[in-house]
């Protein structure tokens, strides 16, 4: 045995077989019997035991990592004594030792830096320069410029009980602009209503739909839910339709008596945008515990250019048998989100979840080359190319990130992530985020100094 092995130490060791190796894999970095050698005076090279192809390939030599670079350390728990354990600290022990923990820990970690970054980002950051805006020269001016911070979810996030998380950044004027889904408007409606109860992801939905029950996941939402939300939404629509035809018929009385002709004031058709139409819903339901009620009282648009595809649909559906003619004007929508995009000095986008909301908030940022800050938080693959599961790298190529710009996503369940970066990030600091923005502008008006 101890013959056969030398033999192949020996074979492995010598340039003719190197090279008969190297035919035989085709050469070039994929060849598997490459190897550095080890040193003669190697503990290991001067083991008879060892082929040295083996011991090379196993135990070759690494080069030294960097001074100071970052090593993977979790969080102790021995630091957490019995007098101690209720600390809230404890919470922010464990999460500031996510970033150096790896995997999806590490990228929870970094979300929580990049949201830092979006919110305390000021122009001043950016020195002025001759070529740019005479106007944007004061550096204190320049101090009051912020990120405008674009939010963007799925409607299962409204679904479950992170929308009491969504609702305290919007309660708190957190973030500037909301892109959702139609389930995102309803079911906040519908929860003031109504609750959504706990249920299990394996109920039986053949039992379920004789019960009168839908499931999402494991919650459940009774029927009689849709039939309060529709008793509310019916009458709204209705008064929203007298509203509309109104202006109409005021703008056609003009148009007739000639008034308003004049280019300084032109005739132009009336409609409700799905924005303005969200904001009235906010408006009327009139309940601190909805999220829409507090963009409306914030004055923060929430966008939803798929609002038809869900219950709101539905009620749009059966009111048009009732009564024909009620319309809601996307192209303004589609306006209104992009120029709030444009006119941004900056920009940051949080999006959880994947598909319209998703891409509906990256392609605004893409009317201005892309945003600055990202973090995505969903559990996509990009295998597919689906834009739900592509990566952030992806948008730099499409300009919906800017290639200077450091993005995270996180693939994980926004449920369990979400809550715990908003206790890094937004809940820190509610007075102090009130205090140091209430002076600051996202964009600076024509003719403003």
């Amino acid at each position: 045995i101890k013959q056969k092995i030398h033999l192949l130490t020996t074979m492995a060791a010598t340039p003719e077989t190197t090279a008969d190796t190297t035919k035989q894999g085709g050469g070039g970095d994929d060849q598997i019997l490459s190897y550095q050698p080890l040193a003669e005076n190697s503990a290991v090279s001067a083991n008879p035991h060892i082929p040295s192809v083996t011991a090379s390939a196993v135990l070759g030599e690494s080069e030294s990592m960097p001074d100071g670079h970052p090593i993977c350390k979790g969080h102790d728990f021995n630091t957490t004594t019995s007098s101690s354990k209720d600390d809230p600290s404890q919470l922010d022990a464990i999460m500031q030792s996510m970033l150096n923990t790896g995997f999806q820990a590490t990228n929870v970690g970094k979300a929580v830096n990049e949201i830092h970054r979006m919110r305390k980002w000021r122009l001043s950051d950016t020195p002025w320069k001759e070529g740019d805006d005479e106007t944007l020269r004061d550096p204190n001016l320049r101090s009051k410029i912020r990120a405008r911070i674009f939010f963007a979810y799925t409607s299962n996030q409204i679904s479950c009980g992170q929308r009491e998380v969504i609702k305290f950044l919007v309660q708190h004027k957190m973030v500037d602009v909301i892109v959702t889904t139609a389930g995102g408007i309803e079911e906040d409606i519908i929860k003031c209503f109504e609750p959504t109860y706990m249920g299990d992801f394996k109920l039986p939905g053949k039992e379920l739909r004789k019960k009168g029950i839908n499931r999402i996941g494991n919650l459940l939402v009774p029927n009689k839910n849709y039939c309060k939300f529709e008793d509310w939404m019916a009458p709204l629509i209705s008064k929203m339709h007298d509203e509309q035809d109104e202006k109409w018929m005021e703008q056609a009385k003009r148009l007739v008596s000639n008034e308003g002709a004049a280019e300084e004031e032109p005739i132009k058709p009336f409609s409700y945008t799905p924005s303005e139409f969200i904001a009235r819903m906010g408006k009327e339901i009139n309940n601190e515990e909805s999220v829409l009620y507090w963009a409306y009282k914030n004055d923060i648009p929430v966008f939803c250019p798929a609002l038809t595809d869900g219950s709101v649909g539905d009620m749009i559906y059966f009111h048009s048998y009732k009564r024909p003619g009620f319309t809601l004007d996307i192209a303004r929508d589609i306006r209104r989100i992009n120029d709030l995009s444009v006119q941004s000095y900056g920009t940051g986008q949080i999006i959880i979840g994947g598909g319209l909301v998703k891409h509906h908030t990256c392609n605004a940022n893409l009317m201005r080359n892309g945003a600055d800050y990202s973090v995505y938080i969903n559990t996509g693959h990009e295998f597919d190319g689906s834009d739900g599961g592509a990566s952030p790298d992806e948008a730099i190529s499409w300009g919906k990130i800017r290639i200077t710009a450091d993005p995270v996503k996180v693939c994980a369940d926004a449920t369990i992530v979400f809550p715990l970066i908003v206790s890094q990030t937004f809940a820190k600091d509610v007075e102090e985020w009130k205090e140091s923005t209430k002076d600051c502008i996202c964009w600076l008006p024509d003719g403003t100094v």
